[in-house]
């Protein structure tokens, strides 16, 4: 069991680490916002993998994965609210204020509710977690216990992995953050992320 759950993270790890709209989105965010902002964006990345992580257990992400019609609105869904992530980048570049990385004492945040629900949306209505989870998990389970519990226990992988990646990826972006700063670093950065985000819209419509 050990030898295989090993085997598991090691797969979840690399397809982690694969950048993707999630990425795109976290430095969006940690960028103009600052630290905080960012890591709430993760902790909804967090939460729609979660969601999506339920789901499958429960066999409805199966149901999902196995029905084309419900599956392209899903799909369409989440590649129109990339696309139009893109375009706001595209269209305002640099135009929102950085934040500190550290909010003053007692005021929270500007934006956080923004941050967390752009992550959440972005996973909710991402059908290909559901692919995933569906697809790839059972074949990872350990052996030796009930399919809904390994399926649970890599499910929470994935989540810490993700975690931990992206909260690792916020915390070296607000090290440079003075260099993102910069009104010209920032707008091409904005236009950077814009063109991303609408290629992987496009690319979530046309998969």
């Amino acid at each position: 069991m050990l030898t295989a759950l090993l085997g598991a993270t090691g797969v979840l790890a690399l397809l982690t680490l694969v950048p993707g709209p999630d990425m795109a989105i976290v430095t969006k965010r940690a960028v103009t916002r600052g630290r905080g902002d960012g890591l709430r964006t993760v902790t909804g990345i967090a939460v729609g993998l979660l969601i999506w992580g339920a789901l499958t257990v429960a066999g409805l992400a199966a149901l999902l994965a196995a029905s084309a019609e419900v599956y392209l609105v899903v799909k369409l869904a989440g590649a129109a609210y990339l696309c139009w992530l893109g375009v706001r980048s595209l269209l305002r570049p640099g135009a929102e204020p950085v934040e500190p990385a550290e909010p003053a004492r007692g005021r929270a945040a500007p934006g956080g509710g923004g941050a967390w629900r752009t992550g959440l949306v972005a996973n909710v209505l991402n059908p290909k977690i559901a692919v995933f989870y569906t697809g790839l998990l059972p074949a990872l389970a350990p052996p030796g216990v009930r399919p809904a519990v390994g399926m649970a226990l890599l499910v929470l992988l994935h989540v810490v992995l993700t975690v931990v990646w992206l909260g690792t990826y916020v915390y070296v972006l607000s090290r440079a953050g003075r260099f993102f700063a910069r009104p010209r670093v920032r707008r091409a950065l904005d236009r950077v992320t814009g063109v991303v985000l609408i290629g992987f819209g496009v690319r979530v419509a046309t998969s």
